[in-house]
């Protein structure tokens, strides 16, 4: 269940489904799953996980680059940067309302989660994909030693009725940014928050 974010045991006939091996001696990479959808290719699917169309040709064990419509392919993650931060459903949440918010696709959040449908129920996880540029837009992260000085943000204080998109939008920047910036694990905001919203 963990491994596949189900919050229930009902399952849907035809529902793909990851099983964890242990000992398999074919490989010792790890992989996720991506189901082919109508207009892919080898090309696009591999530019969008940043790797060869030859590493999935060999991971998938094909010999030509034909896709179907549904085909499972397995992608190689041992070199694949792509980062997930975790996003609770709550009550009125859609994945396109949801993709809005932390800018990126309604795909994107599907094939990180496996999704056979946009359907979503409350509570359930899901994993959100980021790259380190959205999470540090043309910064790196700062490293501690000899002559650190600790970076100084402008802040902002949470009031009735703020959103975490709304306060990012303002600022110009990204809820994921926001989040990683103050340490959050949750877009939920509580009225008198004080949160680092840019550095000076």
């Amino acid at each position: 269940m963990e491994l596949n974010n189900l919050t229930t045991t009902i399952l849907s006939i035809g529902q793909q489904l990851q099983v964890p091996v242990e000992g398999n001696n074919e490989s010792e990479e790890n992989y996720t799953s991506y189901i082919v959808k109508a207009g892919d290719s080898l090309y696009k699917i591999a530019n969008e996980y940043g790797i060869s169309v030859e590493t999935i040709k060999q991971a998938n064990n094909l010999t030509s680059n034909l896709l179907s419509i549904g085909q499972i392919l397995k992608i190689p993650t041992e070199n694949i940067e792509t980062n997930y931060k975790e996003y609770e459903v709550k009550a009125g949440d859609s994945l396109y309302k949801i993709a809005q918010l932390f800018n990126t696709t309604v795909d994107e959040i599907m094939n990180a989660n496996n999704l056979q449908t946009t359907i979503l129920s409350v509570g359930q996880i899901l994993k959100i994909p980021t790259t380190p540029e959205e999470i540090y837009p043309g910064t790196t992260k700062e490293c501690y030693g000899e002559g650190y000085v600790e970076p100084k943000y402008e802040t902002y204080t949470v009031k009735k009725g703020d959103n975490l998109y709304d306060i990012a939008r303002r600022y110009n920047t990204t809820v994921i940014n926001l989040m990683d910036l103050n340490n959050l694990t949750s877009t939920n905001l509580q009225i008198g928050q004080v949160l680092k919203v840019r550095g000076l």
